[in-house]
């Protein structure tokens, strides 16, 4: 990293960092940032502190960051490929190959050395969602499956699975329901792309659901797929014993989302399809919020 930014003119150094945060997905790794706080604040840890919180968002910030960079770098014959995506630094020349991969791999190290100085438990979680992240979907199962997507829901899993997993210190129910909750919500997110940019993907060379099992089936999984997160996270909350007040919130929002999931599959419309793909991001942002107050109003 230093000797990248030493080879920059002072003048380029801004530039060039904002094409490295676009390489992170900031919104995708906020995301899933705050996910991973809300597993730690679920565990209502009594030993929390700035401190603690700070390291856990750093080091989760570099390992999702890093993990996206790479996915980047892998996949940039892919974006050169698609309009939504050829004009990514990558594909579009502004990063060279070789300089992107020093920037991924940079903080995927930086980010997963940081986990397991923190706890042994947490960096091994951290590491198993990089390793399922960059190894497992993206270089080897996402050009060959349209089933990488589960691979890619067990990666998006992870964070909150690492988060409270340093708050207690193992692994447990709740961990894994939360974690299970992410991994069914990442379908209506890359279901929903595959089914706007189906023929780019199809261009491109990518298997994807529409294409492999028609658009019906599709909506029809996504739908499915977003009801089991909204049950999933519904069951997490109630054994995290969350006050009455916020889990009587999760009730509703969970509720208005299945009843927007199945509206959206009869209507059959790609507009309320993608309306459900952004309710459905609002909403496990909303849950995690609700968590996050719920287990530290305490």
């Amino acid at each position: 990293m230093i000797r990248l930014m030493k080879a920059l003119p002072m003048r380029g150094i801004g530039a060039r960092a904002r094409m490295y945060w676009t390489l992170t997905k900031s919104l995708q790794t906020g995301l899933l940032l705050v996910t991973g706080l809300a597993g730690y604040f679920s565990s209502r840890c009594p030993t929390h502190s700035t401190p603690l919180v700070l390291a856990l968002a750093g080091s989760l910030f570099l390992a999702i960051g890093g993990s996206t960079v790479l996915n980047m770098v892998w996949d940039r014959d892919i974006d050169a490929k698609m309009k939504r995506a050829c004009a990514r630094p990558l594909p579009a020349g502004k990063i060279p190959m070789r300089e992107g991969a020093i920037l991924g791999i940079g903080m995927s190290l930086a980010g997963i050395v940081w986990a397991f100085a923190l706890a042994p438990v947490y960096g091994a979680v951290v590491f198993a969602g990089w390793l399922c992240d960059v190894v497992i979907y993206t270089m080897w199962l996402k050009r060959r499956t349209a089933w990488s997507i589960v691979w890619g829901g067990i990666a998006g899993g992870m964070p909150v699975l690492a988060g409270r997993a340093l708050g207690t210190g193992q692994i447990d129910l709740i961990g894994v329901l939360l974690a299970l909750a992410i991994l069914l919500w990442i379908p209506t997110h890359m279901l929903t792309f595959g089914i706007k940019y189906a023929e780019q993907y199809r261009l491109a060379g990518v298997p994807i659901f529409p294409t492999r099992y028609g658009e019906w089936i599709t909506r029809v999984t996504i739908a499915l797929s977003t009801g089991a997160a909204a049950i999933a996270m519904i069951i997490a909350a109630w054994h995290i014993g969350l006050p009455w007040r916020f889990f009587h919130l999760a009730l509703w929002f969970g509720a208005i989302l299945i009843g927007f999931t199945f509206f959206s599959v009869a209507r059959r419309s790609s507009k309320l399809n993608f309306v459900l793909y952004k309710l459905a991001s609002l909403y496990m942002l909303g849950s995690m919020a609700l968590i996050m107050l719920g287990a530290t109003a305490n």
